[in-house]
């Protein structure tokens, strides 16, 4: 028996979205995790804000406080640093946020490299920040 249109097209549906772009925003991710662990073996990683829009979370960095947070955009994935501003961005990776007061983000379109050894510069840059605070 042939399947249906209906179940072709819900096939073709669910082959389609395996292969959407933001499969790249999940190596993204993977590959800044990988960056925070060489920036900081001791980096708790948790997932925080957790709504019916984003079930799974938003994956959050912290030591002596956060350190970065990410998120998923559209065709992009945000890293967020809350003390962004007061950290020196020498490659100037900061490109979004850059009106706060306090905070800056790094929008990295999917697909796109990243600089690791910039990123992780500025990941031990908030780690430093925040430790220096915590005393």
């Amino acid at each position: 028996m042939a399947p249906t249109p209906r179940a072709r097209s819900s096939v073709a549906a669910a082959r389609a979205k395996r292969t959407q772009p933001g499969d790249g925003l999940a190596k993204l991710l993977s590959e800044v995790r990988g960056i925070m662990r060489m920036a900081d073996p001791e980096a708790i990683e948790e997932r925080k804000w957790k709504k019916p829009s984003n079930p799974a979370g938003v994956p959050v960095w912290s030591h002596n406080g956060i350190i970065c947070i990410a998120n998923e955009l559209k065709g992009r994935l945000r890293l967020t640093f809350p003390k962004g501003a007061s950290l020196e961005d020498p490659k100037r990776l900061f490109n979004t946020r850059l009106d706060s007061k306090t905070v800056r983000a790094i929008d990295i379109p999917d697909g796109a490299p990243i600089d690791a050894r910039a990123l992780k510069r500025l990941i031990r840059a908030a780690i430093t920040l925040n430790s220096a605070r915590a005393r």
